[in-house]
């Protein structure tokens, strides 16, 4: 008998976990060089986020910082196109610093570097003429943040807008003498200043009652208005434009979907926008000379981030897809051309092979109906175990992006499904839906995920008996809370860098968040009855499933005492608990070796209590 080619070719081996997470990961910034010929990035190629350049036509980059300890976490360039300034931290201890490096490499210089705090920098840091960087510190207050102008030649420093409260600069005026920034008083409220440079004075522009989000973007070329994204009498942010003479605010786009992030270039010629539409990111770009629009046609996905180039038409987009990692795209805005220049899926895997989610939503308590991606395997037979994934913020949004470095889609591989709700505090479906989560952690939002769980029990595919739980952050607050609150529904389930104790975090938190946290959540000093009620420590008792807790050690948002001390009552009880500590990481992981690990333990515990084996 003869054997077809089909007939006589092996079987594809099943991918390991280790080639979905073989991809590169990227930091949120992006900076083109004056010109556009190339674009500055963070990139954990080398084990930890460091800072490299690369042609914007693509090619192979070239790596400027080499540490195994200080993850890059932002950069601009400068205007003369020879220095760029970043930040970075150590250890994941978010106690980021100012330095200065040459575009050629060596060794980088400080600019602001006092231990114990926190300092950022906008994309647009450098003044028109480079003399002159602006960013943010707490460095005079622990509890405040202050706007800072450096002359970098004496280090001469001033400090325009400071007092009570959290500001950050944003923008430059296109010739150098007015400087935007912005106070931010909790994810939904914001005021935008007018910075005078030589008089080192600030007006604030946008005066307001309630909650109002007003994020200024950048400056028109002729330095008379700005845009900036608002909420102002709308439900969901949309782009506006502030004249300065007369102080008039004026609609530019007001879709019926968030535009979550805006840019503009320095030359005052191009407008990006990009507006998120039901979690898929759509993109749209406006020539101000001609005022034509077009769409930016890119796949189905996540805007992580985006730059333009000061002159030339050119945009850089950080782009994520469910089936596919983030990479760098580059887009002439003249021709519409779009290139990736980035390559980052490394394992080997055809991405048409991947679980693509599908939009559903399921009823909750109250009548509203919470969106979820589901994964779902498609060739899984039988009943099958699922995993709810809790995201974190709250105020955040589960997207079809590539999550956790490829855990769903291992996870999907192996027959378990994933849905990923977005419940109550989530943004992307308005500021009303958002603001549900405020002072009621571990209240409402709770609800919803037991709604979810029975919405999962109620499908003729899933084995009620098998239902995991997971979450990082806030999602591992709910993680906590689901198996000490509603202990009955889950097989397994695994907390990353998730608090207990509600009055011990709001009183661990950065000394800059403690003014929201009291608002957010509750004050820990008049307030602990309330707040001990909402936490998962005081339902401990009550926990059965297996539970798998992941700790950065250099955590300042969620301590690790959090982790500490519920992992502490659960084994004098005698549960079963697994509890890592990183002792080089913080709130999540800067390295890339951390990462894996922690992702690859994470995915055979599940498959441990959900499909009896561990792999």
């Amino acid at each position: 008998m003869t054997q077809t080619a089909e007939q006589a070719a092996p079987a594809r081996p099943r991918p390991t976990f280790a080639q979905f997470t073989a991809v590169r990961r990227y930091q949120p910034t992006l900076s083109f060089s004056p010109d556009g010929s190339e674009i500055a990035y963070s990139v954990n190629t080398s084990g930890q986020y460091n800072l490299w350049r690369q042609s914007s036509a693509g090619g192979y980059p070239r790596q400027l910082t080499l540490s195994a300890d200080q993850a890059v976490r932002q950069v601009a360039w400068s205007p003369d196109g020879q220095t760029l300034l970043f930040t970075a931290d150590n250890r994941g201890d978010e106690f980021t610093k100012v330095y200065t490096l040459l575009i050629t490499g060596g060794q980088p210089l400080d600019v602001a570097t006092q231990d114990q705090v926190q300092y950022e920098i906008p994309g647009a840091a450098w003044s028109p003429d480079g003399r002159a960087v602006a960013y943010a510190g707490n460095d005079r207050e622990p509890t405040d943040q202050d706007v800072i102008i450096q002359i970098l030649a004496t280090s001469e420093t001033t400090r325009p807008l400071t007092g009570d409260g959290i500001y950050a600069p944003v923008a430059w005026s296109p010739d150098g003498s007015k400087l935007l920034a912005m106070q931010v008083y909790s994810n939904t409220n914001f005021d935008v200043y007018l910075i005078d440079v030589a008089a080192a004075t600030a007006r604030l522009l946008t005066e307001h009652e309630g909650e109002i989000k007003q994020i200024p973007v950048g400056w028109a070329a002729d330095g008379l208005g700005f845009y900036l994204v608002s909420d102002r009498d709308r439900e969901f942010t949309g782009l506006a434009f502030y004249q300065l003479d007369g102080d008039v605010q004026e609609w530019v786009e007001t879709p019926e979907w968030d535009v979550e992030d805006a840019v503009i270039s320095a030359d005052g010629r191009w407008l990006v926008w990009a507006v998120n539409e039901d979690g898929y990111s759509r993109v749209k770009a406006r020539n101000l000379t001609t005022m034509e629009t077009a769409d930016v046609t890119l796949p189905d996905g996540v805007l992580g981030g985006m730059a333009l180039a000061p002159a030339g038409g050119k945009l850089a987009l950080l782009w994520s897809q469910s089936v596919a990692p983030a990479e760098i795209f580059v887009v002439d805005l003249i021709t519409g051309k779009v290139n990736q220049i980035t390559e980052s899926f490394l394992g080997g895997i055809d991405s048409a092979d991947l679980t693509k989610p599908t939009l559903t939503h399921y009823p909750t308590f109250d009548g509203k109906q919470i969106p979820a991606l589901l994964y779902r395997p498609a060739d899984a037979a039988g009943k099958m175990p699922v995993i709810l994934s809790i995201h974190g913020g709250p105020e955040a949004q589960e997207r079809p992006s590539y999550a956790y470095s490829g855990l769903y889609q291992y996870l999907a591989s192996r027959g378990i499904a994933v849905l990923a709700p977005n419940i109550r505090g989530s943004t992307g479906y308005g500021k009303t839906y958002q603001a549900l989560i405020h002072r009621d952690w571990g209240g409402d939002e709770l609800k919803d995920l037991e709604a979810a769980a029975q919405y999962l029990r109620s499908l003729d595919w899933v084995d009620p008996d098998r239902i995991g739980v997971f979450g990082g952050s806030f999602g591992g607050f709910a993680t906590l809370s689901c198996v000490s609150r509603l202990p009955d529904y889950w097989a397994a389930a695994v907390d990353v860098v998730g608090p207990s104790n509600l009055v011990t975090l709001t009183r661990s938190v950065p000394p800059t968040w403690r003014r929201m946290m009291a608002a957010w959540v509750g004050d820990p000093e008049t307030e602990a009855d309330f707040l001990m009620e909402r936490s998962p420590i005081t339902y401990v008792e009550h926990i059965k499933a297996p539970l798998f807790v992941i700790q950065g050690a250099n955590d300042p948002r969620v301590v690790k005492a959090e982790s500490d001390q519920i992992v502490d009552k659960l084994r004098a009880r005698g549960v079963e608990v697994r509890y890592d500590v990183y002792d080089d990481e913080g709130h999540g992981f800067t390295k890339r070796e951390n990462e894996l690990k922690a992702w690859g333990d994470t995915a055979a515990f599940f498959e441990e209590h959900l499909l009896g084996s561990a792999g």
